[in-house]
């Protein structure tokens, strides 16, 4: 028993569970407590974030020594290309399906939270984007002097950061989880909002799980090996996503799940899986795509043309690599496009908003998961680059 109550996907799901069945019963006190308890297990999380991307990714960089710069430039490619075909994808799905949508626009207020009673702040020693850029230009200079002393103190603090993650992230995590849930289901979000665009949010979901398969189908040719060895040890960070609406809160999870999969090579996947966690998102750009045209349609009339929405995509995806991996990242980094080149006026920037937060967890969960798909390919393609040489 005790047994099964370690595993993670168990604790996950006892974690959803009591934070809907809380959420409905609680009252004001009780919640503002978890309010507080969701604020702190939040910053424990996202101030461990910038550490485990400088942790994981530098010293695996140093390691690749002279493969290190083509490895990442390609990754960036295929991470773009990913999104932006995924954001496509969902355009074509949208002006076939939406049209013929029925769906309500305007959606139940939500109840009001209490105000936050132990407002602790534990900002991070550095920002998800420095410590992305700080993490691959100490790993470059590394591989590029040849520095073993300097690897070595890389692969020290690696090792002190994965200690970290096992001994504080993933015990935290489930609290994160279930404070998140009980807030949900306390505001009426899970029965009320939710299916407002419920119709549009199942046709997301497909579109997802089809651009996965389409993602690991690839993944499968390019390597020449069963994309479903990674894919089937990806049900506790799709899960984790799913509670924490963060790609960067799901990174621990994440790595473990790539960790262990032995078509995956370790030293690769401790640098694309943090890599591709803040640059690959393609499950939120998809989802935001399907949702402004939905909101255009029902506010304004009419979706966006054709080449005003291909316009948008295209530098989506160059928005969505510098956005934050945390809840509405995507769509936060992105409104100076929805209002710029869609022309959104402030009931259309704050209906997408609210359907986008609503729905975040889906579209995290789909840019984690596929994130072990371009792993596999980066690997292979490693591979092939260090054969030539």
């Amino acid at each position: 028993m005790k047994k099964f109550l370690k595993n993670t996907i168990v604790q996950l799901l006892i974690a959803v569970a009591l934070g809907i069945a809380v959420g409905v019963y609680v009252d004001g006190g009780v919640l503002a407590a978890i309010v507080s308890l969701k604020h702190i297990s939040g910053q424990v999380i996202f101030f461990l974030v910038p550490l485990i991307i400088l942790g994981f990714i530098a010293p695996s960089i140093a390691h690749l020594r002279s493969n290190a710069s083509k490895m990442l430039l390609f990754a960036f490619g295929i991470a773009y290309l990913s999104s932006v075909g995924a954001s496509l994808f969902g355009a074509a799905v949208g002006y076939g399906v939406i049209p013929h949508l029925n769906i309500a626009s305007d959606a139940n207020a939500l109840k009001e939270l209490p105000e936050n009673i132990l407002q602790i702040d534990i900002p991070p020693v550095m920002n998800v984007m420095t410590a992305l850029v700080l993490a691959v230009m100490l790993g470059l200079a590394t591989a590029w002097v040849r520095s073993d002393e300097f690897t070595r103190l890389l692969d020290t603090f690696q090792r002190m950061v994965l200690e970290l993650v096992r001994r504080v992230l993933l015990p935290v995590l489930p609290v994160f989880i279930f404070a998140n849930f009980c807030i949900l289901s306390y505001q009426g979000a899970v029965t009320k909002q939710l299916p407002v665009f419920l119709s549009i949010l199942l046709v997301v979901i497909a579109c997802h799980y089809i651009w996965l398969a389409l993602l690991y189908g690839i993944a499968s040719i390019y390597s020449r090996k069963n994309g479903w060895q990674v894919l089937k040890y990806y049900g506790p960070a799709y899960l984790t996503a799913l509670g924490t609406m963060s790609s960067a809160a799901t990174l621990g999870v994440a790595l473990n799940c790539a960790h262990k999969s032995a078509v995956l090579r370790k030293e690769i996947s401790d640098v694309t899986i943090p890599l591709f966690a803040n640059i690959h998102l393609c499950g939120s750009i998809l989802t935001e795509t399907v949702f402004v045209m939905t909101v255009s349609q029902l506010l304004y009339g009419s979706m966006p043309s054709l080449f005003t929405l291909v316009l948008f995509i295209l530098m989506l995806g160059l928005f969505a690599i510098g956005a934050p991996g945390v809840p509405g990242g995507t769509v936060l980094a992105s409104l100076g496009l929805i209002i710029s080149v869609l022309h959104f006026d402030e009931t259309g920037t704050a209906l997408l908003l609210t359907i986008f937060a609503l729905q975040d967890s889906f579209g995290t969960a789909c840019n984690v998961t596929g994130d072990g798909a371009l792993t596999l390919i980066t690997d292979t393609y490693e591979k092939k680059i260090a054969n030539k040489e």
